[in-house]
């Protein structure tokens, strides 16, 4: 993250919350993150304020993601924000067909219900790996209120056929952040193991 952006994105978060002098302290220790200025400002302000006050119960430090589901799923709105270098890594995320009901690649709706098909929004940390339907999948608990069924709902990350890493409308899942298979290892190889999501929705 410039260190104009850093500036833009504290007073933004400042007038938007009400940001206490605090807040703005840990943003400006953050301010090399996303040197391209491509994940959303709002989004990254709360991931980083979560995951520097929270860190205690992460595990995996090396890596934090912003999901902004605001945006359609013809974008790269999978933004795995690497915390050493500051680099960002975006690629094409699936959302709940539930949640797209019109099937034009935006988000309109979410849930945390069990039978929603709905994606849910909120905070979340990345937990064991194993092999299902999907082949090798990342387990995800939620931390949120709007999430706090993550792990009954079994909304994890996965690779899926309908998600590819190019500029079209994906396919919708039952609500997991579903990616594209050739990407799949990789992601879930950085992300695993008690890594800070979240999932944003900025309208």
């Amino acid at each position: 993250m410039a260190i104009l952006k850093c500036m833009i994105m504290v007073f933004f978060f400042a007038q938007a919350t009400q940001a206490s002098y605090g807040d703005q302290k840990i943003l400006q220790m953050y301010d090399y993150l996303d040197p391209q200025n491509i994940v959303p400002d709002k989004a990254l302000a709360d991931a980083v304020l979560y995951f520097e006050n929270n860190k205690a119960r992460i595990s995996n430090k090396n890596f934090i993601s912003v999901i902004d589901y605001t945006q359609n799923s013809r974008e790269n709105r999978f933004y795995i924000i690497n915390m050493n270098t500051g680099a960002v890594w975006n690629i094409h995320v699936a959302h709940g067909k539930g949640s797209d009901p019109d099937f034009d690649g935006h988000a309109t709706s979410f849930s945390n219900q069990s039978g929603s098909l709905k994606s849910s929004l909120g905070f979340y940390l990345t937990a064991e790996t194993y092999y299902g339907e999907h082949g090798l999948s990342l387990r995800m608990d939620g931390l949120s209120p709007s999430n706090s069924n993550a792990r009954q709902r079994a909304i994890v990350i996965h690779g899926a056929s309908y998600v590819q890493n190019v500029d079209r409308v994906q396919g919708r899942s039952w609500g997991c952040p579903a990616i594209a298979l050739n990407l799949r290892d990789r992601v879930i190889g950085l992300l695993k193991g008690g890594s800070l999501i979240y999932a944003a929705y900025e309208k």
